[in-house]
């Protein structure tokens, strides 16, 4: 071939590429654009009985206005759907154990699965339907009426972008009408992920299998310091009766047993498996928690109170928030609501937001709601122990079906009166260790099972909740609404447009009677011999008998999942609390501020949130600027250490002091517990571990700091401080370079949310690229109260991940002398589409601690809407 006809080849094979590719990228751009919804004009729909607006603003948040509260619901689920569709259909697949379903023959999707049909969250959706009021199955009806007409008439590719994706290595599922069930099932996954020591439970008595001592397991869970920080009803607001001793059945001296079995052993670790197999859905990571705080109009520069929330939970993307206002054209019996706020794609009403005389906010209470119970089995592993008697288990089948595959998974689920039997999901661990057990207990049978007792479990009416505190405009209303509210157990703060303020605590709260001569503690920390009926729950505490406050003396309310009461005051809520950092750093800003006499602004309520002042400097700067250390080399990082001390221990993202000291603590931490406790076992990046340590800084000899994989060697508190202080220092120089003054925190901090199902590893590069947005430099850190958490994984020792697990889920800051005066943020954008503008479009604004407008009144409204969507009533 001559050179010639081969350059002429050349050029023509050029040219096919080329419009190859550009066939190909047009092709992609539509595939991902395709989903995108319709923001203008008018559609005629037959489910909408009158006409319906909705405006969005330049981040795509809409406003509804409607005539009627059924209208309303129907177009918030025809919102949802136009954005979140992927998204809710994603959740209706993990709350029902129909993952395979969705995504094939994953083994983590048929774990989860497994695990979730146990606990039959879906079945217990089921039961609600029928539980809560007429009402609220009329709005859920409209809600889903709304989703289902959107996906009227249109394909899977038209729905999101991900089904495209799936598509290519699974048989996608033909997407099915939206069921009311499916939004009351998003309200167990919004609970198991807030529940809280629950995981505490199961790792007091793994921590037990490698120390073989209660009390040095206890050290690891050290009391509240109520003498430091205060709960959440504290001084003048806390209740007028004495503190009283606890009652036998919530001492945590109790005697331990020490009987071992590895069947004991194999059941505990089989539950702990399985539980830690379901994806968390908002949750997770470290330092989920809450900051929230109401301020009353006496304190602040308008004369009327101003309340402020960031719940904090696991990084995702999209955000778990849709923010979206309802309001009717008219108030009347037939349309009820003026409200605006963060809602659940999947879900109608508001969960956090404010109305035109109310507003509110949440954090997690922290109470304990779920205990374990080891049951013994009978021989023939058809019955259980209890009392002296047998009982027989109550068993059911169902199959798990997998995308592409003909043949189901049976999956055989056995309860006792306790719960469904966890243990018996994924299969037992070979671990071998000692237990607390009584001694003298009655023998196992065919062996141990481990089932979960837990309030979420039990029909209740949170959704009523979520309706009523929408309408709630007094203090009696948002009582009202709060006594339906069962789970997760919240805490609420709320304020008026008349001037009140308050605190209610609502939830389903279990009830423990003390246990005389108690061998396993009776108050919830451990898990509990399911063969003795004194270990069984008595009752749940009545909404009388739970906290409340109104119009507190102190002038304000602070509660970022802190204790409620002191510890001895009435009712028994639980032990494992945070420990009051962030919360106490808040009290003494807003407290100073009021005894200065300066008039507390919205935009101070806002820096409140923002503040990154670090904790863990406080309590561990003092020993580590005592040690007599020479070398210039760490000398010189160490330097850095007392600049940063003049910040005021500010964990800007910027500093070098910040992340120098983050990668001493993280070093500690490892060379502390490591070799102490399982690999599997993390003590974790939050205020309980900041409290052990500031319990150890004051015992040097503790044998706590004696590295047990050195021999004849007795390390001291001291030695292990050097050493955390020189291996960060080599760690940061391998990092970010030898030039210490050149380090930042944010470099190592960045902020990287994925996308829920195709944004992990195992995914191709480009998908990942498409779905999950770039990282960001953030400030902030664990038990901060910009808490932008980060994990210490055990043996990691060397090199550590101080990447972003966790954090504000939004900030809002509601004016209750001029709504249109409050601000709000989401974490990353109110689309769920990659191709949306408005998938990332607040990424920034949240990364640098700043705000968006918030518009309530009609005409603020209309004068931010960039777009404009009627629906008419098709005859």
């Amino acid at each position: 071939m001559s050179s010639r006809v081969a350059k002429r080849v050349g050029i023509y094979t050029a040219i096919v590429l080329v419009l190859l590719l550009v066939i190909t990228a047009g092709v992609g751009l539509y595939t991902i654009r395709r989903p995108l919804p319709t923001m203008d004009g008018t559609i005629r729909l037959s489910e909408f009985s009158s006409t319906v607006t909705i405006e969005r603003d330049a981040r795509g948040i809409p406003t509804i206005t409607a005539e009627t509260d059924a209208d309303l619901m129907r177009a918030q689920g025809y919102v949802h759907a136009q954005d979140r569709f992927f998204e809710m259909d994603y959740r209706r697949h993990v709350t029902s154990g129909r993952m395979a379903e969705l995504v094939g023959n994953v083994p983590a999707a048929i774990e989860a699965d497994k695990v979730i049909r146990t606990l039959g969250w879906r079945k217990v959706a089921e039961e609600e339907w029928s539980l809560i009021s007429q009402e609220s199955r009329d709005l859920l009806t409209a809600y889903t009426e709304g989703v289902n007409a959107y996906l009227k008439s249109r394909e899977a590719s038209e729905l999101g972008v991900e089904y495209t994706i799936l598509g290519l290595q699974a048989q996608t599922p033909e997407i099915e009408r939206w069921h009311p069930v499916d939004s009351l099932a998003w309200l167990k996954a919004m609970a198991w992920d807030l529940k809280n020591n629950f995981e505490d439970e199961l790792n007091r008595a793994k921590a037990y299998q490698s120390l073989g001592d209660a009390d040095r397991v206890e050290q690891l869970y050290p009391p509240y310091p109520i003498d430091k920080h205060a709960p959440i009803v504290a001084g003048p607001n806390a209740p007028k009766d004495p503190i009283v001793p606890l009652p036998n059945g919530e001492q945590k001296d109790s005697a331990m047993g020490n009987f071992a079995d590895t069947q004991v052993l194999a059941a505990l670790a089989s539950a702990r498996k399985a539980v830690q197999a379901i994806p968390q859905q908002i949750a997770g990571g470290e330092g989920t928690g809450s900051n929230s705080f109401v301020i009353s109009g006496k304190h602040t520069d308008t004369g009327k109170p101003i309340l402020a929330n960031d719940p904090h939970l696991g990084v995702s993307q999209p955000s778990v928030w849709h923010q979206v206002a309802l309001k009717c054209k008219a108030k009347n019996d037939n349309c009820t609501f003026d409200v605006s706020g963060f809602s659940f794609a999947g879900m109608p009403g508001i969960v956090i937001g404010h109305n035109d005389k109310l507003s509110w906010g949440l954090t997690n209470t922290g109470a304990d709601v779920t205990d374990f119970f080891l049951e013994r089995l009978t021989d023939d592993g058809e019955g259980y122990l209890r009392g002296g008697d047998t009982e027989k288990l109550e068993t059911r089948t169902e199959t798990i079906k997998v995308a592409g595959e003909e043949e189901g998974i049976p999956l055989e689920i056995r309860s006792t009166l306790h719960g469904p039997i966890v243990s018996d999901v994924l299969g037992g661990l070979p671990e071998v260790s000692t237990l607390p057990v009584p001694a003298g207990s009655p023998s196992a049978g065919s062996g141990y099972a481990v089932s979960l007792a837990w309030t979420a479990l039990q029909p209740g009416r949170t959704m009523d909740a979520v309706f009523a505190i929408g309408r709630a405009k007094t203090e009696a209303e948002v009582h009202a609404a709060a006594a339906t509210f069962e789970v997760p157990a919240q805490n609420i703060v709320w304020a008026t447009t008349d001037g009140d303020y308050g605190y209610v605590m609502p939830g389903k709260i279990p009830v423990r009677g003390a246990v005389s001569d108690a061998v396993i503690p009776a108050d919830g920390a451990w898990p509990r011999p399911g063969w003795d009926p004194a270990y069984d729950w008595l009752d749940y505490l009545s909404g009388d008998q739970l906290p409340r406050v109104t119009n507190p003396e102190e002038g304000f309310i602070v509660t970022a999942n802190q204790p409620i009461l002191a510890p001895g005051q009435r009712p028994f809520l639980g032990k494992d609390f945070d420990y009051g950092y962030r919360s106490q750093q808040l009290r003494g800003r807003i407290s100073a501020d009021i005894a200065a006499g300066t008039p507390i602004t919205t935009e101070m309520a806002q820096q409140y949130m923002l503040d990154n002042s670090n904790p863990f400097a406080k309590g561990l700067m003092p020993a580590i600027l005592r040690l007599d250390i020479t070398d210039p080399f760490i000398t010189e990082a160490i330097d850095l250490l007392r600049e940063w001390e003049k910040d005021g221990y500010a964990q800007d993202a910027d500093s070098p002091g910040a992340a120098y000291f983050s990668a001493v603590w993280a070093h500690l931490v490892s060379r502390t517990f490591d070799d102490d406790l399982p690999d599997t076992l993390s003590l974790g990046n939050n205020s309980k571990t900041l409290a052990i340590m500031i319990n150890l800084m004051d015992d040097p000899q503790s044998v706590w700091w004696d590295d047990r994989t050195t021999v004849n060697v007795r390390e001291t508190r001291d030695e292990i401080l050097t050493q955390a202080l020189t291996k960060a220092r080599y760690e940061l120089t391998n990092v970010q370079g030898k030039d210490s003054n050149r380090w930042n925190w944010g470099s190592l901090h960045k902020f990287h949310p994925q996308h829920a199902l195709l944004g992990g590893e195992g995914v191709p590069a480009p998908v990942r690229w498409l779905v999950n947005p770039a990282p960001v430099e953030v400030s902030g850190g664990s038990s901060i109260v910009n808490a932008t958490g980060w994990k210490i994984v055990a043996g990691q020792r060397e090199r550590f991940d101080y990447q972003v697990t966790s954090g504000p889920s939004m900030r809002m800051v509601a004016d209750m002398s001029n709504l249109d005066n409050s601000t709000w943020v989401n974490l990353t954008g109110n689309s769920g589409h990659p191709a949306s503008p408005h998938y990332t479009d607040q990424i920034d604004a949240w990364a640098s601690g700043e705000y968006y407008p918030w518009p309530f009144s009609p005409d603020a409204v209309t004068k931010a809407a960039t777009n404009t969507l009627k629906i008419e009533p098709k005859s």
